[in-house]
């Protein structure tokens, strides 16, 4: 059945015709069935561009219901890591059968951070972290389903000999902040002693501190650079289609209805697209979400559960998708007259004026620049509300900019072959379908090289960073320690480690200057001056300073701590001083009072490049047990051979978690931020791409639709011996050519983008080749695969029968 038999169809069984001034809402509504009627009619083709429309809105609707998520996402994960943690309270309590000793043993396998903690109740009743039955006993741990995995790998033996405990169960979803989460609790034995600390319960309180302007940066910048193109991409697929649309609309015309009849049909028809792309979006959003739990970004893993749309945002997106594709259909009809006998023509189009366009994005730039008068932190909604309304105008500027772009290129292209010459015409006579499908492509590569030139910049930070860090192969842990002896025998287990080269080490903790009690402030935190007391035999402090002849039982003063002068009235010889300065919320006891030896010699500190700070007295064990000292701890340097640098260092950590699982790795031997790069790179290029290939399909519908409309001329051009290959050349070109301009325009505006940012942050502007050559490279091979798909309804078109008329 044709459009016009179904109109009047239609028209004879209301018995009214559709057409005259509006009947109230009865007439609406069957203006609008008529049109979703339409949508849904009209075979293949017909149901290729509703399925090209609904596939098109779905993607935006997945990702807008994704956006939803966010809010739900972070409170379940922030949730869980807070239920199953204490970092201290502020009174520590006394021991009951309702306290647990407990401590921190986080350790790395292969650049993968694993999270270990040691629990030891003391008593019968004692709390327990969500995700646990019981606690596990002397030897045991319970372990996270990926790290049971993991240890069960065949090489992963490094790590099984580093947690020699025995699994004894199994941690729940509610103790794990995703899937993917390698985690451990284990038991806590007297290697760890000093590290631990009492609590009466999980559950982590604390004030959270203001975000930093890196993280909010990114955050808003993400959350723009992602939803703009949803935006515009679901406004591009909406019109998918829409010059059959329009030969529609001029048909009914023929029966007799208005123009305002005609706009109500086709407010049906967009009508249902949203709802099956609202639909579409649902399921490609579920289908999506099960796959959340394999992805790690930035170390965040979620659970899929917890990707749950908000049900006030999911019902904003559910009422405003339908509402913006009626809107952007009506606004397209604006430029279009639709006359009887199914003719549809273009009022008469004024040349595009260059001043609004350009100052959208001049007035987005203007806000970014703003925000550097507060470099800062934000406080408050408004720098954010600033950050996100410059980068959303700065890209939907972009948008505004290419139809004046394209128009004002054609225009002044002349001369050239006969594809070239028919390319130009037909782009000076009529751009708008060319730039309309080609703005989806400008913003959303426009965006996605902003986001990643930004993350491109911050690895390369980080690259540096671990650069410098590895330039010296030396890895540095520090924890706790019970005595000089305790840190020797470290020393020596760890010197003959296979693949170490050296190892050194020193006890350190600070001391007050005795009856110093300090100052308590708001919070009842008490500080006092102190000095740090450095504490090993003569071969470990002739690395800190220049001590010359040294016996056990030597006392040296510092001259100076690395270019920082000390206090000569607080650390000299013969002052006495508090090893147990009353520093902290809790009362430390009695003070402990040591008096610095008058034979202690004033000595030249040395400072070695990535160490701490020699310390202000150094001391041999013989002149000061470390026993003596307030929570004295070690500090370790191992160096290690660089040319066995990865089975080196696991051997290292396996012996420092052997010697006390309490030890910290501080050292950056490891660059988690470059797997995480390579993986945010791959999803940026493939989502470019995906869009890319969606255009292009929307693309080829509007250049079937044109072929279609022109076939009288394309029979008129081949009956006066036009060859097919000149016409497949110009098909080529009036693809090429907004492509090209689109994508200079989205490579500029997206690079200028990154770079505002990355200037108002303080750093440097790094590109990568290679992403954008690859965008650029699949925009052409689109180009390429619309061209190949329309040749044969060109060549289709292209008889001299096509001139035969009724």
């Amino acid at each position: 059945m044709t459009t016009l038999h179904a109109a009047r169809s239609t028209g004879s069984r209301s018995g009214r015709p559709p057409h005259g001034s509006p009947g109230g809402p009865a007439a609406w509504l069957r203006d609008l069935a008529m049109g979703a009627r339409f949508a849904v009619t009209g075979g293949r083709e017909g149901w290729f561009r509703t399925a090209l429309s609904a596939i098109g809105v779905g993607i935006g609707v997945a990702v807008l219901l994704l956006a939803c998520s966010a809010p739900t996402v972070l409170d379940a994960w922030h949730g869980r890591e807070k239920a199953r943690e204490n970092l201290g309270q502020m009174h520590e309590p006394r021991a009951s059968d309702r306290t647990v000793r407990y401590a921190q043993a986080d350790t790395t396998f292969h650049g993968e951070p694993v999270r270990g903690r040691l629990v030891r109740p003391d008593g019968a009743h004692p709390p327990v972290p969500p995700g646990i039955a019981h606690l596990p006993g002397p030897g045991e741990m319970v372990v996270s389903p990926a790290l049971r995995a993991l240890l069960a790998a065949p090489d992963s033996a490094p790590l099984r000999a580093r947690l020699d405990y025995k699994v004894v169960g199994t941690i729940g979803d509610s103790g794990l902040l995703g899937p993917q989460e390698l985690t451990f609790v284990a038991w806590l034995d007297d290697r760890s002693a000093g590290e631990a600390y009492r609590i009466s319960r999980f559950g982590k309180i604390f004030d959270p501190q203001p975000p930093s302007a890196r993280l909010v940066l990114l955050t808003v910048l993400a959350c723009v650079v992602l939803l703009m193109p949803v935006v515009v991409f679901i406004g591009t697929a909406v019109r998918f289609g829409g010059d059959r649309r329009e030969a529609r609309l001029a048909a009914l015309r023929l029966v007799g209805a208005d123009i305002p009849t005609t706009r109500r049909i086709a407010a049906g028809e967009a009508v249902v697209g949203a709802a099956l792309g609202l639909a579409a979006g649902l399921l490609i959003f579920l289908a999506g979400r099960q796959a959340v739990g394999a992805v790690t970004l930035w170390g965040v893993n979620v659970f899929p559960a917890d990707v749950v749309p908000s049900p006030g945002l999911a019902a904003l997106v559910a009422v405003l998708v339908p509402a913006a594709s009626v809107l952007v259909t009506l606004f397209a009809q604006r430029a279009v007259t639709a006359e009887p006998l199914g003719v549809v023509r273009n009022r008469p189009v004024r040349r595009r004026r260059l001043g609004w366009r350009l100052a959208l994005p001049l007035t987005g730039l203007a806000l970014l620049l703003s925000s550097a008068w507060a470099p800062q932190a934000p406080d408050g909604w408004f720098p954010v509300v600033r950050l996100a309304l410059g980068a959303a105008l700065l890209l939907l500027g972009v948008t505004a900019l290419l139809p004046w772009l394209v128009e004002a290129v054609v225009a002044r292209l002349r001369g050239g072959p006969v594809a070239w010459q028919l390319t130009v015409r037909r782009l000076q006579l009529d751009s708008g379908a060319a730039h309309r499908a080609v703005s989806g492509i400008t913003v959303a590569v426009a965006g996605a090289l902003a986001l990643h030139m930004v993350f491109t910049t911050y690895q390369a930070g980080y690259a540096q960073a671990y650069e410098e860090s590895a330039s010296r192969p030396v890895i540095q842990l520090s924890g706790s320690t019970a005595s000089w002896g305790q840190a020797r025998d470290a020393l020596t287990t760890l010197r003959r480690t296979s693949g170490v080269t050296w190892a050194h080490g020193t006890v350190r903790a600070p001391a007050g200057r005795e009856g110093d009690r300090g100052t308590r402030d708001a919070d009842g935190y008490r500080s006092v001056q102190t000095a740090m007391v450095t504490v090993g035999d003569c071969a470990e402090l002739r690395r800190k300073a220049r001590i010359g002849s040294c016996r056990d039982g030597d006392v040296f003063v510092a001259k100076d701590r690395g270019g920082r002068a000390t206090d000569p009235a607080f650390v000299r010889p013969g002052v006495r001083l508090n090893l147990n300065p009353p520093e902290g919320y809790e009362e430390t006891g009695p003070p402990r009072p040591w008096t610095v030896p008058d034979t202690a010699r004033r000595v030249q500190t040395v400072r070695h490049p990535g160490e701490d700070l020699p310390g202000d007295v150094l001391a041999t064990p013989g002149a000061l047990p470390t026993g003596r000292l307030q929570a004295p701890t070690t500090e370790l340097l191992v160096g290690y051979d660089k040319a066995r640098e990865s089975d080196a260092v696991e051997r290292i950590r396996t012996v420092a978690f052997r010697v006390n699982p309490g030890l910290r790795e501080l050292s950056a031997v490891d660059n988690p931020h470059d797997r995480q790069y390579d993986g945010l790179r791959t999803a940026l290029f493939l989502g470019s791409v995906i869009v890319l290939l969606l255009i292009g399909a929307g693309l080829i519908v509007s250049t079937v639709e044109q072929l279609r409309e022109r076939r009288r001329l394309l029979s008129v051009l081949d009956a006066f011996g036009t060859r097919r290959a000149t016409m497949g050349w110009s098909l080529l070109w009036q693809t090429a050519i907004p492509v090209a301009l689109g994508l200079a325009l989205a490579v500029t505006a997206g690079l200028g983008l990154g770079a505002v940012l990355l200037t108002l942050s303080g750093a440097e502007v790094h590109l990568d080749g290679a992403v954008i050559a690859g965008v650029a490279g699949s925009a052409g091979g689109v180009v390429l695969l619309v061209t190949l798909l329309s040749l044969p309804p060109l060549w289709r078109m292209m008889r001299p029968d096509g001139l035969r008329t009724e």
